[in-house]
């Protein structure tokens, strides 16, 4: 036990110092946020990164599609890395610096009001931010929970939710994002350390990488050994939403607004798909040999399916467990801290100040930002311990539910809005509106169809469509990207010489066009 205790009060002393460190980012609204927009390439690789796998995917998803599809689920890593991460930064990372720099944006909805001339969507869409951002910052400390209990199983779980929120706070409040940054990157460190020694140790319990195919095809049969899994169709699935899916994320694509310059698109994009292929891809191997430690009752694994890689690094020893305990707080730590930062600030600068009578001073802002850092940490420890702690299946059910379909809503309604809003001078309003309309409408009913069970009568709604979060999630992100210009052709676009004047910033000469390089010297116009 003294050895998990040193290894968490080392980390929670770096943290800490790291936050207060950075007090002299967090003096303005802009340095809060974004950092002063000085954040290179290894420091927004790693938030990218650190805020895109957090515990739940180490613990939750690893375990449950590795168990679900085997070997195959090392997929879902690597499209995460190439389609989530590579492909991201390739197409939305300079543009989207240099749209929302010109623009003033320093948030998503922040973002929709300007390119879009409309107050309504900003105010709309920092409603959506705002409800289904909470039960995604809960979640993470599932992941936690399992872990901790293992480690130490003398204290209690929330004692360790009221120390992990406090700290993450702590960190945040003082230092904004530059402190969210390079914490960020000392916890993905931490990661990739920890995902190595963790794939090291697990194949190595059973004979090495060779033995322990040969004993899953054993155990489980060829499927999970397999090229493509035992279910490649609900996989494709998987891959898309997991993996497109961060494009219309907000805490994901705001890493782009603080990014420095060319060089650090550049670099930042190899660096933050290297990660993933290391953190992302090692998680779901794992996951992939779950079946060698767990019996099958019903198809379904007898410790549960997030208590599978806990189950899987119990024998591994003190000073591993201790790593593996700090893995997981790094990725619960990075992802809570992006998350709380963008309700913070979407709340504030996205609802507050617009609806505000008088107009918010900069310390203002600064204060509400603050405070409702404060609160969404607040809110998101209690209902975890709510979760922890409740006897009733129904309660714990829901908050599960709607965590899954958080992720879906926020992608469903953002990506296409946002990407064509980057490319496309003649997306319209009306198609904004439908999209998050979609977006959330398709959530919903997901949500009430998972709690309540009831069936539409129709096998492709029941059996594909709606078959699970994973599966509308990724028909809403794909509808979106298919109806927003389809609508756009047969309705009302934006004044020519008003979204001309937003595309400007892409012509801008400066050693060659801005569309091709992005340079430090960008300001607001």
């Amino acid at each position: 036990m003294w050895i998990q205790l040193t290894f968490l009060a080392l980390f929670f002393a770096l943290m800490l110092a790291v936050g207060f460190y950075c007090r002299k980012h967090a003096k303005s609204v802009n340095g809060f946020v974004l950092g002063g927009n000085k954040a290179g390439a290894w420091l927004t690789a790693f938030a990218f990164g650190t805020s895109y796998f957090s515990a739940v995917i180490f613990v939750g998803y690893a375990g449950k599609f590795g168990w679900n599809f085997g070997i195959a689920s090392t997929w879902i890593g690597l499209g995460n890395a190439f389609l989530g991460s590579l492909l991201a930064w390739v197409v939305l990372g300079r543009r989207t610096r240099l749209m929302t720099n010109h623009l003033g944006s320093r948030t998503m909805p922040e973002f929709f009001g300007g390119r879009y001339d409309s107050k309504a969507l900003r105010l709309i869409s920092a409603m959506i931010v705002f409800v289904f951002l909470v039960p995604y910052t809960a979640s993470l400390f599932n992941g936690l929970s399992r872990l901790f209990t293992m480690a130490f199983p003398q204290v209690d779980y929330t004692l360790c939710v009221v120390i992990m929120s406090l700290l993450t706070c702590v960190y945040v409040l003082v230092g904004g994002y530059m402190a969210t940054a390079i914490n960020d990157f000392i916890q993905g460190i931490f990661m990739i350390g920890g995902i190595i020694a963790v794939v090291v140790a697990v194949l190595q319990q059973n004979g090495g990488f060779s033995a322990s195919m040969e004993k899953l095809a054993e155990t489980a049969g060829w499927q999970y050994t397999s090229f493509f899994g035992a279910d490649p169709s609900f996989l494709f699935f998987v891959i898309i939403l997991t993996s497109l899916g961060t494009w219309g994320l907000p805490q994901m694509v705001g890493k782009f607004y603080a990014i420095k310059d060319e060089g650090a698109i550049r670099k930042g994009a190899i660096i933050s798909t290297a990660f993933a292929v290391i953190v992302a891809g090692g998680c779901y191997f794992i996951g992939g040999f779950s079946r060698l430690f767990s019996e099958s009752v019903n198809g379904k694994p007898a410790v549960g399916y997030d208590d599978l890689i806990p189950s899987m690094v119990e024998k591994l020893g003190p000073i591993l467990i201790g790593v593996i305990l700090v893995l997981v707080l790094s990725a619960s730590m990075s992802t809570l801290s992006s998350l709380v930062l963008t309700s913070g600030s979407t709340m504030t600068l996205d609802l507050i100040a617009p609806l505000s009578k008088k107009p918010m001073t900069e310390k203002s802002k600064m204060i509400s930002i603050r405070v409702l850092v404060a609160f969404f940490v607040l809110v998101s420890a209690l209902i975890a311990i709510f979760q922890e702690r409740s006897t009733s299946g129904t309660a714990v059910t829901f908050i599960a539910d709607l965590m899954g379909v958080s992720w879906g809503v926020l992608a469903g309604s953002f990506i296409a809005p946002f990407l064509y809003g980057l490319y496309m001078k003649k997306v319209s309003k009306a198609s904004v509106y439908v999209s998050f309309a979609l977006g959330v409408s398709i959530g919903v009913v997901q949500l009430v169809k998972s709690l309540v069970g009831f069936s539409f009568g129709v096998s492709f709604l029941d059996e594909v469509f709606f078959k699970s979060s994973i599966h509308s999630g990724s028909f809403a992100m794909i509808l979106g990207l298919i109806l927003v210009p389809i609508i756009s052709l047969f309705t009302k676009r934006q004044d020519k010489e008003q979204i001309d004047a937003i595309f400007s910033c892409y012509d801008r000469q400066v050693t060659a066009s801005a569309k091709a390089v992005l340079t430090d010297m960008e300001k607001k116009g």
